[in-house]
């Protein structure tokens, strides 16, 4: 192919990328990534970079494919350290690879769109997910892959259930994957996924504004940036769901393990005293969300993921949370620890 049409192919997944990251309930924050193969080059979005920010800033990273397939298919620890396969003088942002570059790499498509789509995680997130969404996804190559943390064992995970190489996979307690040959075909298939995926949300009340402006007085908390993050505590479902503990990896990276729920009797200063330590967010039954000062614009972007999600899932749903194992597996995780590092040194830039 010539080098005028990858290039101008990479522009197109920029461009897509962008929109897929301005949409909350495609992807949210840094979460998601895109990737296109040129050769033997895979460029993916760089870890920690916001999708939203493809068509204005150098997020994508060339990566050498042979090499990291072989250390994935030798279960080499190496490939967990996709930075070390990096094309360097291609590379004129400095940055690592997506975490997620193994299951790009092992994706047999030229165009690879991960991604953290609400109504997904909706099903996503439930015991009998495939029950729920096989009669939706007819006549697509789709296949279901149980919860692995993201990176190499979810790369190897994909390969141990998805043998026929599908063009849809619904990751477990996690999101979606779309694969095919061109940009455009990409974003057809992902359109068409997100439509025969697509719940009605249950309708909220709003939040007591009021009430929350005297929970947070004398502390160091905060409105949440999206007015639609409350809903997780004004809906009473949506309460009960969050109750139950975290529901996907983004959750535990940027808010902590499961939600802090707050007492009939307790305001922000009062929930601090109780746990001996301040929470990223709080959850007031029947009020509302705050969130604290100096939380990044990731977390916010979680606390409105997680109000979108619950509002899509029936209330007798048999959830699935992640375990006390997962949680560890996550907050031990060197890449994730990179990705919020970035995230703070982004949040102090706009501070």
């Amino acid at each position: 192919m010539p080098a005028v049409d990858w290039q101008a192919e990479l522009a197109a997944l920029k461009t897509l990328s962008a929109d897929i990251g301005n949409d909350p309930l495609l992807t949210q924050g840094a979460g998601g990534n895109t990737s296109l193969k040129v050769g033997g080059t895979l460029w993916i979005k760089a870890s920690g970079t916001w999708l939203a920010h493809a068509a204005e800033r150098d997020i994508m990273v060339p990566v050498e494919m042979a090499p990291l397939i072989a250390a994935v298919e030798a279960v080499d620890p190496a490939a967990e350290q996709a930075q070390q396969f990096v094309v360097t003088e291609l590379n004129g942002s400095g940055l690592r690879p997506s975490i997620e570059t193994t299951v790009h790499a092992l994706m047999p498509h030229r165009v690879v769109l991960h991604v953290h789509c609400v109504d997904t995680i909706a099903f996503a997130v439930r015991g009998d997910c495939v029950e729920q969404v096989a009669s939706r996804l007819a006549g697509l190559d789709w296949a279901y892959v149980p919860y692995a943390r993201p990176g190499l064992p979810l790369a190897l995970a994909i390969a141990e259930s998805s043998g026929n190489r599908p063009d849809v996979l619904i990751l477990a307690n996690h999101g979606l994957v779309v694969g095919a040959e061109t940009v455009e075909q990409a974003k057809a298939l992902l359109d068409d996924v997100k439509a025969r995926l697509h719940i009605a949300p249950r309708a909220a009340p709003g939040p007591d504004m009021d009430r929350l402006a005297r929970l947070m007085a004398g502390s160091d908390y905060r409105l949440p940036l999206s007015e639609v993050a409350h809903s997780v505590a004004t809906d009473p479902q949506s309460m009960a769901l969050a109750a139950q503990g975290s529901l996907y990896p983004d959750h535990v990276i940027f808010l902590g393990a499961g939600s802090v729920i707050a007492g009939d009797d307790e305001n922000a200063a009062a929930v601090v005293a109780r746990l001996g330590t301040a929470p990223v967010a709080i959850l007031w039954p029947g009020i509302g969300v705050l969130m604290r000062g100096d939380a990044v614009p990731g977390a916010d972007a979680m606390v409105r993921c997680l109000a979108d999600v619950t509002a899509r899932i029936p209330a007798d749903a048999p959830v699935r949370v992640l375990t006390e194992e997962e949680h560890r597996q996550l907050t031990d995780w060197d890449a994730e620890k990179y990705r919020q590092e970035l995230a703070r040194k982004a949040q102090k830039k706009i501070a």
